[in-house]
């Protein structure tokens, strides 16, 4: 929700409502497993400040899982029902994520780019970093330390071959 709210006020802002927008779950937040929705800094109490880093920056270590019978479960929700069984996670870890979110880039970011549109991107810090360390062919250790300031827009410029050329932030 809060994604799609800020596109929402960003598009007001640029007086530019009227440009399509294309939702996608592919694009959400990873999903933390038996962490999701809990407090950051009561998580760290529980589990230690150095493990609580490892779950959100390593790419390839998963949070505790949640059951299939737990009220978090993907599967529990409306918006997912078109999803397969082995498109609703019960934990996600960073790579995962991109995993998740590749084939929306490449089906229909791509082939905006391609016709030479404007594309902005508004979604969670992880998929977000997913996409940069593809954007970017950033390694596992350098996308653990990539920092995305809240609510800061990135600016991409990309060759013919969609290779970073540079990036930039809006002040």
């Amino acid at each position: 929700k809060r994604s799609i709210k800020t596109m929402h006020f960003v598009l007001e802002q640029m007086d530019a409502l009227w440009i399509p927008v294309h939702k996608s779950w592919r694009l959400n937040e990873r999903f933390y497993g038996a962490l999701q929705g809990l407090n950051k800094a009561e998580t760290i109490e529980k589990y230690g400040e150095e493990q609580v880093h490892k779950w959100r920056r390593d790419p390839h270590e998963h949070p505790p899982a949640i059951t299939e019978q737990d009220d978090r479960f993907p599967g529990n929700y409306l918006r997912y029902n078109d999803l397969t069984y082995r498109e609703l996670p019960l934990t996600e870890n960073l790579s995962e994520t991109m995993d998740r979110a590749l084939p929306f880039w490449h089906e229909s970011i791509v082939p905006a780019i391609r016709e030479n549109k404007k594309v902005i991107i508004c979604a969670h810090g992880n998929s977000l970093r997913a996409l940069i360390q593809y954007i970017e062919n950033l390694s596992d250790e350098d996308v653990a330390k990539l920092d995305i300031p809240t609510a800061t827009p990135w600016v991409y410029e990309l060759d013919d071959r969609l290779n970073c050329i540079k990036h930039y932030y809006l002040q």
